[in-house]
């Protein structure tokens, strides 16, 4: 193994903030994963599995043990029929290169989850969605490693337990299952999902004339929101020194949307959208603005970001305290408003248990 000691983690995180890792390796190969992994256990370090780095927090500490960056590469067309395509595609693959390549070959199904930072491996993590779609959508199956029995197995769709942002990798089995590779099912020659009101606003003249845009169309019209949102990664950028959104979009019973319609008062009910089980998704981005955190709210060395009000941002400087520090102000200043308290979408790493 070239196991390397004392890197930093900052530079891999879209968030730039966090000390160093005590070793770092980067694995190219689902054996060099179980070789890491196996070599954390025999010294009992502390195991960290490090994607792309678009949704962390690190720690200024840093992380005490190993720091396993999944580097898998790999996109292989397992083939299909006249309705659908599969792909297998290794968990270091760059997530965006993946959707190009897709919707180049006019394959649909994850056209609008265009633009979003990060690895493969991430996806069925989070169970990414935008734009009117989630990759739980395409995901076929997931090919793991599974820590408790260092043995590679394959998980189906279901056995992933997706639902809202969320997966069995983050929730139920959190830390059991390092993903090594994830196959997608797509659609070939079908039109692109136009779900979200800032797509069809951007194509109304065109929709209007009965054309639909094609499935490039719709990735560049994407990658622009994205972009005028500081939700694409930009060099130099300080809006994009962030993990895009911080706050999950909470879901609530009706009788809770209505209580914070009564408290929202002469500035008007918050838009809403039907969840499951009778449920209302409420925006989060609407709940911290009401509360006081607007765009480009600043405190020090971090704030919000001036183009979008759930991203939190490295003005330049900050520390990974200063980060958790408005995070908490965010969400007491929410709960205190509304009554709701806002879950975080990023991955802390390095910090003591609550």
């Amino acid at each position: 193994m070239d196991l390397l000691e004392n890197i930093p983690l900052a530079p891999l995180t879209t968030f730039k903030v966090g000390g160093p890792a005590r070793y770092f390796l980067e694995a190219k190969s689902d054996e060099q994963v179980i070789d890491g992994v196996q070599y954390a256990h025999d010294r009992k370090l502390a195991l960290f599995v490090l994607g792309g780095g678009s949704n962390l927090v690190v720690a200024d500490a840093g992380w005490p043990g190993l720091v396993i960056k999944i580097a898998i590469d790999g996109i292989k067309d397992i083939g299909g029929g006249k309705s659908s395509r599969e792909f297998e595609v290794g968990a270091g693959v760059e997530w965006d290169s993946f959707v190009a390549q897709s919707v180049g070959a006019n394959l649909a199904g994850v056209e609008t989850l265009s633009g979003i930072p990060g690895t493969v491996g991430g996806t069925p993590v989070q169970n990414v969605g935008a734009y009117g779609q989630e990759v739980s959508e395409t995901v076929t199956s997931v090919r793991v490693l599974d820590l408790e029995k260092l043995r590679i197995s394959e998980l189906s769709n279901r056995e992933c337990g997706f639902s809202y942002r969320t997966s069995i990798f983050n929730s139920t089995q959190c830390g059991r299952y390092v993903v090594l590779k994830v196959n997608f099912a797509l659609t070939p020659n079908r039109a692109p999902r136009l779900a979200y009101a800032d797509l069809r606003k951007h194509f109304e003249k065109q929709l209007a004339k009965s054309e639909m845009p094609t499935l490039q169309q719709a990735r560049d019209a994407v990658r622009e929101i994205r972009r005028s949102k500081a939700m694409l990664i930009v060099p130099d950028d300080e809006d994009c020194r962030s993990a895009g959104s911080f706050f999950k979009n909470p879901i609530v019973e009706q009788r809770k949307y209505e209580e914070v319609a009564r408290a929202a008062g002469d500035t008007g009910a918050p838009p809403n959208f039907p969840a499951d089980n009778g449920k209302v998704k409420i925006p989060a981005a609407w709940l911290v603005e009401r509360a006081g955190f607007h765009k480009g709210y600043a405190q020090g060395t971090v704030g919000i970001s001036k183009k979008h009000s759930l991203a939190i941002i490295n003005r330049g400087g900050a520390t990974a305290a200063e980060i958790v520090a408005l995070k908490n102000a965010v969400q007491h200043g929410v709960e205190d408003t509304f009554g709701i308290e806002l879950q975080p979408e990023p991955v802390f790493v390095g910090f003591p248990p609550n």
